[in-house]
């Protein structure tokens, strides 16, 4: 019997670790010869792609993993799945059904019936034979077409997990996501999480031995799916503590917290991690503290930003700040106050997310009660409530877009820095380039990045003359990438072209400063890095008066990816 485990994720760079672990409980307790495989599509292939792929497949049981993200997809392919495999039994799990599954499967009679709850053991045991109605966690038809529910499967000892990967070939430029916990100690209305208090973690000792196994494969990035990692301080410090004391120079680590709750110990360690070894993603949502109040959160504003910005003096993590637009109590004018407290820490992403209406959290519970009008089908996102407008959502995804593009890529953080001066509040500014874009026709536009900064010259220049954005723009431009299409408004350099070869003949003798290139001549030099003139000090070194500016793209900010730079203007002096 042929077993297919399919999974539609929502980029290519993701993979989908709830079908990877359900093939690795089965084949280590499921007993016998199993043939379990795995199919993962994502949602930018073309239904008929994947139908015609799963028809070759010929599996005899088809499991799809239903998500928010590929439920539309997944409902297209059920009906034609039916025809073209009339013999194959289709099995669906995942949050997107397990609420509803009667009226799931009352939509969709060509599906057998749906895994509830966590599906580990329950997959097993319908991969063992077992009788259907002795099978917890199961909603399915009978042989009569009767729709039957059997008692909910209590959760899981974590440790009979298996460690679900055996390989990771197929996992090649991939995220590889993984778990230590399940379940989650807070009760914030909007999140499924919140159903299931019963907080359950895998023995440190598990974990550490399988994170080796993503160290000694030096995996670029493995992302902790833990709804909060650090809700139990022994398990998050002594993890962290492996993760630094086991730092291979290349994986980073992804993790969810509260920084609100982060203890002493657990900042110290993360303060001497080396740069860009782990990252770290906050939810913040909102900081009106009726809506705190009113999602069920428990959330300290002032201490978790006085948290932030010990962390950012360490210059060695990522933070990645979450707000939700859409909270009940929070309008357009609190949201906009809630997006200038967040913005003003800097983190190095702010998402900009909007509500969405899960079926069987407390939200969708208390969705009239708040006027909530949402999308009818996935992803349930928020159109409008009691406190927000519809076109005042839609002014809010156009900020959203701007800040995507202007904040979030980090391709234009010090020219942006800068301009804030420019603007009364940081919300303003995005959406005044909103505005712009709009005015101009350039919103929902393919536009390349050499246009994106024409743009932002553009909208700066429309406001001010001052000088200095160009070079800002300048530096911005080379400090991610050796372009080498110049654009229209940069200082002509080839007047300096005898100056820059002598200084890099200089370099290919000395390598005072780029050591890391022995072995290159100076022609090769020149070609692997970039240097700039600029009139202003941008490197802050004190010295008035025009300056030379190296970007050495082989060594960069492990946080910003930025290029490194140095200021050689001494060298081109040749002023050793």
């Amino acid at each position: 019997m042929k077993i297919l485990l399919t999974a539609v994720n929502a980029k290519y760079i993701h993979s989908n670790l709830a079908v990877y672990s359900l093939k690795a409980y089965a084949n280590a307790y499921a007993g016998g010869e199993n043939n379990i495989e795995l199919a993962e599509y994502t949602i930018n292939h073309r239904v008929d792609e994947i139908l015609q792929d799963l028809f070759k497949k010929k599996p005899d049981i088809l499991a799809f993993s239903c998500y928010i993200w590929n439920m539309d997809i997944i409902e297209k392919l059920l009906p034609d799945l039916a025809k073209v495999l009339p013999g194959t039994k289709i099995w669906a799990g995942g949050p997107e059904v397990s609420y509803d599954a009667e009226e799931f499967l009352q939509e969709h009679p060509e599906v057998t019936g749906v895994m509830a709850g966590e599906g580990e053991e329950t997959f097993c045991e319908l991969v063992q034979g077992k009788n259907p109605k002795q099978i917890k966690g199961l909603i399915f038809r009978d042989n009569e077409g009767k729709i039957l529910r059997t008692p909910s499967r209590p959760c899981m000892d974590m440790d009979r997990l298996p460690f679900p990967y055996n390989g990771l070939e197929e996992l090649e430029n991939r995220i590889i996501y993984y778990e230590s916990s399940r379940g989650c100690p807070f009760s914030c209305s909007y999140c499924l999480s919140s159903i299931d208090k019963s907080v359950r973690f895998r023995s440190t000792e598990t974990v550490k031995r399988e994170l080796q196994f993503f160290l000694n494969h030096k995996v670029p990035q493995v992302k902790f799916v833990d709804r909060t990692f650090n809700c139990r301080h022994s398990h998050s410090l002594e993890l962290w503590r492996y993760i630094k004391e086991h730092d291979n120079g290349i994986t980073n680590f992804h993790f969810e917290i509260a920084a609100d709750i982060l203890n002493e110990e657990e900042l110290a360690v993360l303060e001497s991690m080396r740069p860009g070894l782990v990252q770290l993603e906050i939810g913040v949502q909102s900081t009106n503290l009726q809506t705190i109040k009113e999602i069920d959160r428990v959330m300290d504003f002032e201490h978790l930003k006085a948290i932030v910005k010990r962390l950012q003096r360490a210059e060695n993590i990522h933070l990645h700040l979450d707000l939700i637009a859409g909270l009940p109590w929070e309008d357009y004018e609190s949201f906009v106050n809630s997006f200038n407290d967040v913005y003003n820490l800097h983190p190095e992403q702010l998402q900009l997310g909007f509500l969405k209406v899960l079926k069987g959290s407390k939200m969708h519970q208390k969705a009239q009660e708040y006027g909530i009008c949402y999308h009818t089908d996935p992803v349930y996102e928020v159109f409008s409530t009691r406190w927000i407008s519809y076109e005042e959502i839609l002014r809010l995804k156009d900020v959203e877009e701007m800040l995507e593009v202007y904040y979030n890529s980090n391709q234009f953080a010090n020219t942006v820095r800068y301009l804030e001066k420019e603007f009364e509040t940081p919300y303003r500014m995005f959406e005044e380039l909103a505005m712009f874009h709009a005015e101009k026709g350039y919103s929902g536009q393919k536009i390349s990045r050499q246009a994106r900064f024409e743009i932002l010259r553009e909208f700066i220049r429309s406001r001010t003359e001052e000088t200095v954005y160009d070079e800002l723009l300048l530096l911005d431009l080379y400090l991610r990438e050796n372009s080498k299409s110049r654009p229209e408004w940069a200082p002509d350099l080839s007047i300096y072209k005898k100056t820059v070869y002598e200084f890099f003949g200089r370099e290919e003798e000395k390598r005072k400063f780029l050591p890391d290139y022995e072995g290159r001549s100076a022609k090769q030099l020149m070609h692997m890095t970039h240097m700039e003139k600029f009139g202003t000090d941008i490197c802050e070194t004190g010295v008035e008066g025009e300056h030379w500016i190296l970007f050495d793209y082989r060594r960069r900010n492990p946080l910003t990816q930025d290029a490194y730079i140095q200021d050689v203007s001494e060298g081109v002096k040749n002023d050793d």
